[in-house]
Order: C-alpha cells, then structure tokens, then sequence
C-alpha cells in the first residue's frame, strides 16, 4: 500500500487518517456529504465560540449531509497540549460535541499532515498556503474538493449560507 505521501490525491476522500485512538479512517467513507473541516484548539480564545456553534451547524445539518471533521493543531501558541484521548475528552463533556475529533495533527510546515497539505493546494488569493491560526475552515463539497476557506476569525455559522448551498437547500 503506497503511503500517502507518494500518492497522488485527486480528492479528500483518497485520504486515510488517524482517529483519536490511532486507527485508521478512510475518508471515503464520506463521499456524498458536505465536509467542514478544521483545526481545532482546546486553549485557544475562540475555541468557545467556534465549538458552540460548530455544534450548533452540525446538530442543523448532520440528517442533510454535512459531517464536521475536527483536526486537534498544537502549533499556534500551544493551544492544543493536551494528549488526543484528553482533546476528546474535554470537546465530549464540555461542549458535548458528537462530530468526529481525529487524532492530533500539523497543519504547517514539514510534517504537516498529507490531508492538509491537499487542502492548501487551492487558489485562494490573499489567504497563501499556510493556515493562520486555530479554527482555520475547509468547506469540502460531495467530490471532496475544497470550495471555500474561511480564516480563524470567521464564525461558523456565517458559514451556513455556503453549507445550505453545497447541501442544496438555498
């Protein structure tokens, strides 16, 4: 099996990534549906506002085809110490998130994960390659191409005009 690093992806789905308790999860499993994804921190002065409302897109949109995949980023401020099994237990009971938290991840740099290194390969004007910060978004559409980018600082839910578009709800 060639590593993903040798492949040459044509979309998310030709992804395999690390759960939170380190098995493998083949992104195909989710072709057909809307995608959010993104970096998430623990620590961070946004994580809050971006899990409440996360949830609240997720809780709208799960029954219609969206999936919300949350990749745990300690490279902004060490804003993400903690090991996956505590990211997961504090998204779980704090915020009582129910979409996936994966395992933790590099989002930049040379270790930056396969899938991230994918999803920067997009045009996207003024925002370059490397993500910002902490709750940087991908919104991937049913082939599993990146659409749209939404910097740290965006809310969740002014993102829901694009979801109900990719869903077909608008």
């Amino acid at each position: 099996m060639a590593s993903e690093a040798e492949k040459d992806p044509a979309s998310v789905f030709d992804f395999t990534v690390k759960d939170a308790n380190g098995n493998n999860v083949d992104l195909s499993m989710y072709k057909g549906k809307i995608l959010l994804i993104v970096n998430v921190a623990s620590k961070c002065g946004m994580t809050n506002s971006n899990y409440t409302e996360l949830n609240q897109l997720y809780e709208k949109y799960k029954d219609q085809g969206l999936e919300i995949l949350a990749f745990p980023c300690n490279q902004f401020g060490e804003e993400e110490p903690g090991s996956n099994e505590q990211i997961v237990d504090f998204v779980c009971s704090r915020f009582k998130s129910e979409f996936p938290v994966f395992g933790k991840i590099e989002v930049n740099g040379g270790n930056a994960a396969p899938l991230y290194k994918f999803l920067k390969l997009g045009k996207w004007g003024i925002f370059g390659d490397e993500i910002q910060w902490n709750f940087a978004k991908f919104l991937v559409d049913k082939n599993g191409q990146a659409v749209d980018r939404y910097y740290p600082t965006t809310s969740p839910l002014t993102i829901e005009r694009d979801v109900r578009k990719l869903l077909g709800l608008s």
